[in-house]
């Protein structure tokens, strides 16, 4: 079986963000004559390593931009917590 980065060990990875849960989104790409196709949005991953003070270790997330962002303003263990991960299974 060839391992084209999207097993995590046994788990097959999906694309969301692993913070805030951000998605891919459906809409349409609209052409000047206003003909409608459909397409996907997808979100702005970034797999990221982030310092876990509290853990005092490194912890590799799959982010969107807009979290990364959002942990070098409020800290990693602070967004955590809001969002209800336990930082410990990472």
């Amino acid at each position: 079986m060839m391992d084209d980065g999207l097993l995590s060990g046994s788990k097959l990875m999906s694309r969301k963000c692993q913070m805030t849960g951000k998605k891919a989104n459906n809409a349409y790409a609209v052409s000047h004559s206003h003909r409608r196709t459909k397409k996907l949005q997808e979100v702005n991953l970034q797999w990221k390593r982030v310092w876990w003070a509290q853990g005092n270790r490194w912890v590799r997330l799959q982010l969107s931009t807009k979290a990364i962002k959002t942990i070098e303003k409020n800290g990693l263990q602070a967004m955590a917590k809001a969002a209800g991960i336990d930082l410990n299974r990472f």
